[in-house]
């Protein structure tokens, strides 16, 4: 059924890159999302079965495709309204909703991959089309963030190739050739730990450009940020996603290796490397769509923090990935609306939201609340769980070092959202006011809503896929 999902999605994105009607195109997307949802509640219905060797319907595949499937909603909505607003040619609508398409298609597929080669060619896709979508504006600015993005995702995803051959050669040791994830699993015991330690040096490295996470986090910064608002949302949510699907995935095979505590080392070290530096570079921004990438790096790091502090940090990394997925996106819709007003991405520039647009207004402070896991923010629990587990495992140091980062950046979100809601520009004078209408807003108040929801009142049935999804680490 994979296989007819990606053909069938794939001839949709052909069509639209090749088409040149208004109506058709909207008319194709529509198409597309109906495949996309059609899909994911087929792999709901086949749910712990293995499609092909290369593909399974799995707890953490089901969850984030899902996920995507939601997120996807809006962001085709939003890009329409982008595309209608911005008036763009019929080659530029073409282009830019076939990239769409295929970049949804491929994080899709990356999360029900079972083999790590697949991931990795899945990866590889949505770096492709996630360049077009960068350089959808095509200026100097643009061509600067695709290149930039296409060179750090070049050498990541070359990262990841050289340690799935390191993880070949471990595997080698143990009898085996097979390279899927089940295969790897029940080989765990047996993989050379030289190669195995090699392998996972390169393919985490490779995954963080992905993830969002020191060292190769810059290439994601760049690309939300030159990318359009609906493109960057799917970029600081989803895409994020996939990365920790390829950490996640074989963080579950050397769990139950001699390196389980060397790995976790390793990991935690990057983690809260990320968080300081995100926490640095909140405290000087002025973009706020850099602000709000930013905030993703220290997000990704938490999470991967509650992974290495294990126990009920592994229940809570796969929590906080999916309330940030909402969380991140709605923001990241918000901005095209409060780029409408300011015609700038300077917070120096902005002011007095509140009194413009009361609806968007409401949706950045609900935003920035959520995001800063300020209760009722449902990500309020995920992070109180990755705290626990930190405090369980006795990591007490990163614990405290983190919740001073946190504070840090805290404050420096704050401190600019506020001025964004409610002080008069620092540097211009109050502009025409020309909001977007309150409707464009429903989609950013029910994703925050479903934040909450998930977070404080999550059916019995998420729960038992989450811990699903965990049920294979020690």
């Amino acid at each position: 059924m994979t296989l007819i999902y990606l053909i069938v999605a794939l001839g949709l994105s052909a069509g639209l890159f090749l088409n040149r009607n208004r109506r058709a195109a909207y008319l194709i997307t529509t198409l597309f999302l109906l495949v996309q949802w059609a899909f994911t509640l087929y792999v709901g219905f086949h749910l712990r079965t293995a499609d092909s060797l290369y593909f399974t319907y799995d707890a953490l595949g089901f969850l984030l495709l899902v996920t995507l499937s939601v997120v996807a909603l809006p962001a085709a909505l939003h890009s329409a309204l982008y595309i209608e607003r911005h008036q763009e040619t019929s080659a530029s609508r073409g282009i830019y909703l076939g990239s769409l398409v295929v970049l949804i298609t491929a994080i899709g597929a990356g999360y029900l991959a079972n083999h790590i080669a697949v991931v990795w060619i899945f990866t590889e896709i949505t770096t492709l089309s996630a360049s077009a979508l960068i350089y959808h504006h095509r200026n100097k600015l643009a061509l600067e963030g695709t290149w930039k993005y296409v060179f750090i995702c070049a050498l990541s995803i070359s990262f990841v190739f050289i340690g799935i051959l390191f993880l070949s050669l471990s595997l080698h040791y143990a009898g085996s050739t097979d390279l899927s994830w089940a295969n790897l699993q029940a080989n765990s015991a047996s993989l050379d730990p030289f190669w195995l330690k090699l392998a996972w040096l390169f393919i985490f490295t490779g995954f963080t450009a992905k993830l969002g996470l020191v060292p190769m986090f810059t290439a994601g910064i760049d690309a939300k940020d030159t990318a359009p608002g609906p493109a960057g949302a799917l970029l600081a949510s989803v895409l994020m996603n996939l990365g920790f699907v390829g950490v996640f995935r074989f963080y579950t095979v050397v769990a139950h290796t001699s390196l389980h505590h060397w790995v976790g080392v390793v990991t935690g070290a990057a983690a809260f490397l990320s968080v300081f530096v995100a926490a640095a570079y909140m405290i000087r921004v002025r973009n706020v769509k850099r602000m709000f990438a930013y905030s993703g790096v220290e997000h990704m790091g938490l999470v991967m923090l509650g992974v290495v502090a294990g126990g009920v940090g592994y229940y809570a990394a796969i929590l906080h990935i999916i309330l940030h997925a909402f969380v991140k996106s709605s923001l990241f819709f918000q901005y095209n609306q409060l780029y409408r007003v300011y015609q700038s991405k300077s917070i120096s520039y902005m002011g007095g939201y509140f009194r413009i647009a009361p609806a968007g207004a409401l949706v950045l402070l609900l935003g920035f609340l959520s995001a800063a896991a300020i209760p009722p923010s449902g990500m309020f629990v995920s992070e109180w769980l990755i705290f626990r587990s930190l405090l369980e495992a006795r990591l007490i140091l990163p614990l405290v070092g983190v919740a001073l980062l946190l504070t840090m950046i805290l404050w420096a979100f704050g401190r600019n959202i506020f001025r964004i809601l409610f002080l008069p520009p620092a540097m211009a004078e109050m502009p025409p006011a020309s909001p977007a209408p309150a409707w464009e807003s429903a989609s950013q108040f029910i994703l925050l809503a479903l934040a909450v929801y998930l977070g404080f009142f999550p059916p019995d049935g998420f729960v038992d896929l989450i811990r699903e999804s965990v049920s294979l680490l020690p």
